[in-house]
């Protein structure tokens, strides 16, 4: 390949995008590759390739001067030879963009590390693989690094059980990675495990619409138990839900005992999400921990799941204006953030995220989605990520889907997503140096859920 390809010229109009041919081109897309017009020597990516008009096409990321690679330059030219990148360019890549965090090994040759942005996690992620892709442990990898190198808080929404090892790591775990990990403050949030902190939310700190959607109170059609629910800590000076009940009761008010009886026709009080006199997760979080793990899945009911998730993202939002960093990590997001979710509670934090999606990178709320499918996350979140972690997914409309949402992503590189290998992924966007093709490392830590095996005879 070497040969054909050394021989092989590109021309560029305009500075910016490249073209040369099919024919002996031994390149695939998704490539990185060496233009030298004798005169400037620039890195470029190859995008696309059309067998029909025999052309490939490609852009330029940067041109090479005094051992440094300049992105925010690149040259028009008329012919180059066009060779392999080398590893000394990819390194130089690297370094210009600020790419620190090894994630895996680059699948394109000449191959080397695979790194990602840490800098531009300021930017929504969406993270997608179907089962058995390897999607929940790879995220794993990266969230590690994050958290070792990086300075940005993070909390983890994880129904699963996935990541409550967080904070231990495997034996033999060394390197820097792992040294900065052990340093790490990871707390691990739990509803019912002994010996951990509870995971928890404090009913009466709750926006008077998220307390009305957990109650089912609709603010017309239900307007005397709305307004009685509106007054409720001023009229009866309750600290907590618990208090709420026996004083509902004993009122006079037909709107309050009205309140009373939705309160336990729904049997709210026998949750164990309510935080009475341990903390609320909102306040470990106020911490900035640089990780918090929200072990959602040991409620004993579904809605319990929606009511702390609500009362964090409402937290985070009603205090947005501090602008404090934060990485929202949505494992299995379609249980917060499916188009079909129709409870009120459902609809409330769905309704949050689509507005931190929205309008919260600016304030520094920044959210990495994981999903098996893109149809099962709201539209009007993924249409606002410009970053994109793509592993096998076989189903040719979710593809399709893929490609109109994330145009950065060469479409041709999506394509080959039906042949991925557990563990290994597409980058695209802004957090990566250019679209990448990885096999991702090994886990420092645990991963706290695992496949169960098929008993055997």
């Amino acid at each position: 390949m070497d040969a054909t390809a050394a021989a092989l010229t590109a021309h560029s109009d305009d500075g910016r995008s490249l073209t040369m041919p099919t024919e002996g081109n031994a390149f695939v897309v998704g490539s990185l590759v060496i233009v030298d017009d004798g005169v400037h020597r620039q890195v470029a990516l190859l995008e696309s390739r059309d067998e029909t008009t025999g052309t490939v096409r490609g852009r330029l990321i940067g041109a090479i001067a005094d051992g440094v690679l300049d992105t925010r330059t690149s040259h028009a030219f008329g012919e180059a030879a066009v060779s392999p990148v080398d590893l000394d360019a990819l390194d130089l890549l690297h370094a210009a963009t600020g790419a620190a965090l090894e994630v895996g090994g680059d699948l394109t040759p000449p191959g080397g590390p695979a790194r990602l942005l840490p800098h531009r996690f300021n930017r929504h992620t969406f993270w997608c693989g179907q089962s058995g892709s390897g999607k929940t442990y790879a995220l794993g990898v990266v969230l590690e690094q994050v958290i070792a190198h990086t300075a940005l808080p993070v909390v983890i929404f994880d129904p699963n059980s996935d990541f409550v090892r967080l904070g231990e790591l495997n034996p033999g775990a060394t390197g820097p990675s792992a040294d900065a990990l052990r340093e790490r403050d990871i707390r691990v949030l739990r509803p019912n495990t002994a010996g951990a902190e509870p995971l928890r939310a404090r009913f009466l700190d709750m926006p008077i619409m998220s307390k009305a959607a957990v109650l089912e109170l609709d603010p017309v059609a239900d307007r005397e138990e709305f307004n009685a629910l509106l007054h409720l800590r001023e009229l009866f000076e309750v600290t907590d839900i618990a208090n709420i009940l026996p004083t509902l009761h004993n009122s006079d008010e037909p709107a309050h005992q009205r309140l009373a009886l939705r309160l336990e026709n729904l049997g709210l009080l026998g949750w164990e999400v309510w935080a009475g006199l341990n903390r609320a997760a909102t306040e470990v979080i106020d911490e900035r921990p640089d990780a918090t793990v929200l072990d959602l899945g040991g409620f004993s009911t579904p809605e319990q799941q929606l009511v702390v998730a609500l009362s964090v993202l409402d937290e985070l939002w009603n205090r947005r204006e501090e602008r404090r960093p934060l990485l929202l990590v949505i494992d299995e997001a379609h249980n917060l953030c499916s188009p079909q979710l129709d409870s009120p509670t459902a609809v409330a934090v769905r309704e949050r995220l689509i507005q931190i999606a929205a309008e919260g990178r600016k304030f520094g709320l920044w959210l990495l989605l994981s999903t098996q499918r893109p149809s099962k996350v709201h539209p009007g979140i993924i249409s606002q990520c410009d970053n994109l972690a793509l592993m096998k997914m076989s189903s040719p409309v979710d593809l399709e889907g893929l490609a109109t949402y994330f145009g950065y992503a060469p479409t041709a590189l999506i394509a080959r997503s039906p042949w991925f290998r557990q563990g290994e992924a597409l980058f695209a966007g802004g957090f990566v140096p250019a679209p990448t093709l990885v096999k991702m490392n090994a886990r420092l830590t645990p991963e706290g859920g695992t496949d169960v095996s098929v008993p055997m005879r």
